[in-house]
């Protein structure tokens, strides 16, 4: 693995206001592909084994913001930054510094969410022959000089690039440029600063997929790019209880009067619980069981829709939709039909999809099998979701 004999550390850059993109919500916090902006640039760093740790530099006063959009435990440390992008980045430094240091950094725009794990590799190998590396792209368009709304003179575009981030140093090398940077001059970025300290900073083929966001029309881009690179994922769940007597019936969050309940460790409702099992396989993140262990004492009684919203949360998390669900419930009796729209409209409330995106049917068995002699009530389920594709 590349870079894994050195110590990498990730510095992300949060603090605009991006009022390009429009709106209230600034460009890092807006959502693409159902996750925050900043949320798709940290996980692209904390999924690489080479990074060891992500620094989060943000604008004074958005702290609980972030934190709620990026979830819990992903950042190493959280900066407050500062007018200018050259001072987010140096009170990012120092912060590195303070917690140990590295040997190597990434600095990113957060308002670059589609890094791919290839870029991350292709930067750190490129710090085995120089302190600096960033990604660019040629620049293909014509482009005129002028001053006014008259086309001028045509620019040479051979040897001109577009500069993306990821840049990659050497991290105290990029730590002395700061430092010792005339702070009475803005610098373009951060490679130009390693440059005119005496370093060699070398270029790697850019990624179409890096561009920044920072108006309207990039975000309708962005979209259409992940729909263009999500994939299906079919789960399926199945689960039995036994009915027995001074038990309430649950079926689909909905209570069902009968003269037996389903006994279980919670309150039973096989047909969730199936559900769960299905959204949970589609993520390929085990089973209910696994999730909320029946040994566990705090799950006796509970109520099954608390389950539920646990799966659909993890497929929210992956940044993912749920497109469909389907249950069958099997038994003789009692009969699911007069409760059937009550239970699909349960289902669509509890995991936020629209109603014709539930089905619930009901089967017997024949009067065969445990089922048949109203022994218990089984149910099936399958669900259909889609993820964002890994880069």
């Amino acid at each position: 693995m590349t870079g894994h004999n050195h110590k990498v550390a990730a510095l992300v850059l949060a603090a605009g206001q991006g009022s390009r993109a429009g709106g209230d919500t600034p460009k890092q916090f807006r959502q693409v592909g159902g996750k925050a902006v900043i949320a798709h640039a940290i996980d692209a760093f904390t999924a690489h084994p080479a990074v060891d740790s992500v620094y989060l530099v943000i604008g004074a006063g958005q702290e609980d913001t972030v934190r709620a959009l990026i979830g819990g435990g992903q950042v190493t440390s959280i900066i407050e930054g500062a007018d200018s992008r050259r001072g987010s980045v140096r009170a990012g430094l120092e912060a590195i510094a303070a917690g140990g240091g590295a040997d190597r950094v990434l600095i990113h725009d957060a308002a670059r969410p589609f890094l791919s794990s290839a870029m991350i590799e292709q930067l750190l190998g490129a710090l085995d022959r120089a302190p600096g590396a960033f990604p660019a792209l040629p620049v293909a368009d014509t482009l005129v000089r002028s001053a006014d709304d008259s086309a001028g003179d045509t620019v040479d575009r051979s040897g001109l690039y577009r500069v993306q981030t990821p840049q990659a140093f050497h991290f105290d090398a990029i730590l002395s440029a700061h430092r010792n940077w005339d702070s009475s001059r803005e610098a373009t970025d951060d490679a130009q600063m390693l440059r005119l300290a005496g370093h060699d900073v070398i270029l790697v083929p850019g990624d179409e997929r890096l561009e920044k966001l920072t108006y309207p029309q990039d975000f309708a881009r962005a979209e259409a790019l992940l729909a263009s690179r999500r994939t299906t994922r079919v789960g399926m769940g199945y689960d039995v209880h036994r009915l027995a007597a001074d038990e309430e019936l649950w079926l689909c969050g909905v209570q069902v009067p009968h003269d037996r309940g389903l006994a279980g460790h919670s309150d039973a409702d096989v047909a969730i619980h199936a559900l769960v099992d299905a959204l949970l396989g589609a993520l390929s993140e085990g089973d209910i069981g696994s999730h909320f262990p029946p040994s566990d004492p705090q799950w006796r009684g509970a109520a099954s829709s608390r389950f539920l919203e646990y799966a659909g949360a993890r497929v929210i998390a992956r940044g993912g939709r749920i497109d469909h669900v389907d249950v069958t419930i099997i038994c003789e009796a009692p009969k699911i039909g007069p409760h059937r729209d009550a239970m699909r409209q349960r289902i669509s409330e509890i995991l936020a999809i629209p109603l014709d995106s539930v089905s619930i049917k009901a089967t017997t068995t024949e009067k065969l099998g445990f089922a048949g002699r109203r022994e218990g009530i089984a149910a099936q389920a399958v669900a259909t979701i889609s993820l964002p594709a890994l880069f």
